[in-house]
């Protein structure tokens, strides 16, 4: 195992193993994934998160699918907030671990002339700026190489689109102006001297100014939303060029005391306070999104290439059953009606299969995501792509509105995580193991984020991975972040 482990290591240049495999996906060898050293810029070999510090040694050791060791942060290591960590690789589905991770601090300030471009520039340690953190978690699927590359870039990108209107950031009290000009100072149009004049309306608003300000109002908290969502679909931009394969991608970034939580795809946060669970995300696969999927399909079949059905059935309809009348749903639809069945409805539904067994065009099973633009229908010409969105839901969580104490946590995990263990049995193990803790001890979180990953890995038996209960553990790549939401408080 280990000699391979060499192998993959000298010949992986970015993270993209040839033949590298996803439970997301169904590959085969015409299935339109282009793999080859050339994958990734090399400024971003494999590897795991940085922060983990890893020995070449504990790196070959991490891939060991047999014994599916659990790194974690090391005693004395310490990220922002105090913050927790663990993970663990899969039980032998991809030769390495294709989820990866991120956590920093950065600060925003206003772009200089010759920093406007500077995705890759790293922060010059003075502190000055508003401060932003950043934890991120990226599930890859075809290989690793997106989620190296949004690991490494995305927080950036972020900061950098922030930088941008760092001085609305920095007045925060007003509202931010509609219209800006190309300086960056708030602009507004003036009214063109003899225009001609409407008539009279005995209701109409006389007063331009009050006319000006009848525009919608934008909070700067819907502004930040924006910035994150924009960052993502540049860093789609960015993956486009050079890598094969894609990621799903989960983001907290704490700003000016809101939390901003981001997804795109299946990975989960949620947020334990008092023990009680308040969801951060939604999961976005076939079965959730079915409706947005079904109604691209009815706007544009051509995406179809003659092969599938945007219409949904219950079941694969017989040749028989020409003429007869079968349950059905479109992209209208919530509820199930019946159809007379004709020769159309006999190709493959473009919505396949339930649960996590659920697949786009038999292929993929998440619907957001970043990457996968080389994706296609196994031995065919059709694009998968045009059917997965980049956009992240972005959902806020006031910290300043709510008091925290040093049990109140963010948990973000990879599905490896909630494959097996719910919301409700997160929160319960999380807030029973940090009881037991010693508040004072800073590894408290990372022994809590390790203490949930081996719940959800279970133990290795005759008949593979084992929960407590006997049911099967989760077999994928896993990676959980536990934040302290009053780690701020010390570092503000």
């Amino acid at each position: 195992m280990i000699s391979k482990v060499k192998n993959a290591m000298s010949t992986l240049v970015g993270g993209m193993m040839p033949h590298g495999h996803h439970h997301h996906h169904n590959h085969h060898s015409g299935g339109g994934q282009t793999c080859g050293p050339d994958s990734l810029p090399p400024r971003f070999p494999y590897g795991r998160p940085d922060f983990l510090d890893l020995t070449p040694e504990l790196l070959q050791y991490s891939t060991e699918h047999a014994s599916r060791p659990v790194l974690a942060l090391k005693r004395g290591s310490r990220l922002p907030w105090r913050t927790g960590y663990a993970e663990v690789i899969n039980a032998g589905k991809s030769m390495l671990n294709e989820d990866q991770a991120s956590c920093e601090k950065l600060f925003v300030r206003k772009p200089s002339g010759k920093h406007r471009n500077s995705t890759l520039l790293e922060d010059n340690g003075d502190g000055t700026g508003i401060p932003l953190h950043f934890w991120g978690v990226f599930d890859g699927h075809a290989g690793s190489g997106a989620a190296i590359m949004a690991s490494k870039l995305l927080h950036r990108l972020i900061r950098d689109r922030l930088g941008e209107i760092c001085h609305l950031l920095e007045n925060p009290t007003s509202a931010p102006p509609i219209c800006l000009a190309k300086n960056g100072s708030p602009y507004q149009a003036e009214t063109k001297k003899g225009a001609a004049q409407e008539p009279e309306d005995p209701d109409a608003i006389n007063d331009s100014s009050v006319r000006f300000h009848m525009e919608k109002a934008v909070s700067l908290e819907s502004l930040v939303m924006g910035v994150i969502e924009t960052a993502f679909k540049q860093m789609v931009r960015k993956l486009s060029y050079a890598i094969s394969g894609g990621c799903c991608a989960l983001a907290a970034i704490h700003l000016m005391g809101k939390l901003y939580v981001a997804n795109a795809g299946d990975s989960r946060a949620i947020i334990i306070r008092n023990n009680e669970v308040i969801p951060m995300t939604n999961e976005f696969t076939p079965e959730s999104e079915r409706q947005r999927l079904q109604y691209l399909g009815f706007l544009r079949p051509e995406l179809l290439g003659n092969e599938f059905t945007h219409i949904e059935f219950p079941r694969r309809i017989q040749h028989s059953e020409l003429g007869k009348k079968m349950l059905y749903r479109d992209h209208t639809m919530t509820g199930w009606a019946y159809k007379t069945i004709i020769e159309d409805d006999l190709k493959f539904p473009l919505i396949y299969g339930e649960g996590k067994k659920a697949r786009v065009m038999a292929t993929i099973g998440v619907t957001r995501g970043l990457g996968d633009h080389d994706l296609k229908v196994y031995n065919s010409n059709i694009y998968i792509k045009p059917f997965l969105s980049c956009v992240p839901e972005v959902k806020v969580y006031n910290m300043d509105e709510n008091k925290h104490g040093p049990d109140d946590v963010l948990v973000m995990g990879t599905d490896g995580l909630w494959d097996v263990t719910t919301d409700r049995e997160v929160a319960d193990a999380v807030s029973a193991y940090l009881s037991c803790c010693d508040p004072s001890d800073p590894m408290r979180y990372t022994l809590a984020a390790q203490d949930l990953l081996m719940r959800s890995r279970g133990v290795l038996k005759e008949r593979g991975w084992r929960l407590p209960n006997d049911k099967l553990g989760s077999g994928d790549d896993i990676t959980v972040f536990v934040v302290p939401l009053a780690g701020h408080e010390s570092e503000t």
